[in-house]
């Protein structure tokens, strides 16, 4: 073959006057596609003398430039006319109403701190927040907890690295040290409560490493355990909205509290499905107890004539009751469905001056 035809001004031309994206997509099968023309007549190249193979090539490489510019153009300009097009067809009303259709749910722990605030905050509480890292004394040696003690032990707490001293700090393996930190800074008499994050070694369905409670504490010349009792039985009740909820106080003991009780609750537990109420049942709660002489003593408070009582809760446990949860370790999984089915309304917002405290 002395020379292969191929002419290009024919496809540059149907390329600058196609009307659409797919007559475009045609052109461009035509020319370059696997049977295009210029496809087959680069193929033709092996069958020119060796003189007249360069420039044929150069000429033929010049054209699949041209036309894949070409191309390029059109169908950036192409494209450009389509979106002008629809976006004159699909113009978008403003002055329609916007929906104020809540989409975000209040996670069940953030609502169970809300409800107990407002139950304890009717009561005359105020609320404390401190340090998640805390110093050892405000953990353990000022709530009389001795050096002995498991709670002490890296099984159970998470330390930091020692300082030049030798001393460590940790993570707060409970809300007490707010406790210690307010009358270390304020007289009685007291009254407060700490929600907030804690941290202990441990996970598994019914614990976690990083967990919420609320603890309570009240200081002055004439508070004694008959009061303690009754601000827990009150606060259960109207937690779980039960008028009659049985509430009983068994003995226990705590290093910082002395006399110290577990609080239950009643249940019942027929058919395997836990029910609230009556029931014959009972199902602990919370911890409380008057606080210990030498707390007060290590706070500067004079123990002959103040005394209180104290008391702590886990977030998490008084939700799952309340709620219906049955593992704790969902409230971390970050599942939007299951937030959907147990979160509440961003304007559900807890108060005992509204009744009784709603469910999700």
């Amino acid at each position: 073959m002395a020379e292969i035809e191929f002419e290009s001004e024919e496809i540059l031309r149907e390329i600058e006057e196609a009307p659409s994206p797919a007559a475009l997509e045609e052109i461009r099968i035509r020319a370059l596609g696997r049977r295009g023309a210029l496809t087959l007549a680069m193929r033709e190249l092996r069958a020119l003398d060796a003189e007249a193979r360069p420039s044929a090539g150069a000429a033929l490489n010049a054209a699949r430039e041209a036309i894949t510019a070409a191309l390029g153009a059109a169908e950036a300009r192409l494209s450009r006319t389509v979106l002008e097009e629809r976006l004159k067809r699909e113009r978008a009303d403003t002055t329609l109403p916007v929906s104020f259709a809540p989409e975000g749910r209040i996670h069940p722990i953030s609502q169970a701190f809300d409800e107990v605030v407002a139950i304890f905050g009717e009561m005359g509480f105020r609320v404390v927040e401190g340090p998640h890292i805390e110093e050892d004394f405000y953990n353990f040696t000022a709530l009389n907890i001795p050096p002995e003690h498991p709670a002490r032990q890296e099984h159970d707490t998470f330390y930091f690295e020692p300082r030049a001293d030798g001393t460590r700090r940790l993570l707060r393996t409970h809300t007490s040290p707010m406790q210690v930190r307010t009358m270390l800074k304020e007289k009685p008499p007291l009254r407060i409560i700490v929600p907030g994050r804690t941290f202990r070694c441990d996970h598994d369905a019914t614990h976690s490493p990083m967990f919420h409670q609320v603890e309570g504490l009240v200081v002055d010349r004439e508070t004694h355990m008959g009061h303690l009792k009754g601000c827990l039985i009150d606060f259960c009740r109207a937690y779980f909205g039960l008028e009659d909820l049985a509430v009983r106080f068994r003995p226990s003991y705590f290093p910082f509290t002395e006399p110290s009780a577990e609080v239950d609750i009643g249940c019942s537990r027929k058919g395997g499905e836990l029910k609230i109420g009556k029931g014959g049942d009972w199902l602990e709660i919370l911890g409380c107890g008057m606080v210990h002489p030498r707390v007060l003593e290590n706070c500067g408070i004079d123990p002959g004539l103040y005394q209180g009582f104290a008391f702590g809760m886990g977030i998490e446990r008084v939700a799952m009751l309340k709620y219906g949860i049955p593992d704790l370790r969902a409230f971390y999984d970050g599942d939007w469905r299951w937030l959907k089915h147990h979160g509440f309304l961003p304007l559900d917002i807890p108060s005992l001056v509204r009744g009784s405290l709603a469910g999700p």
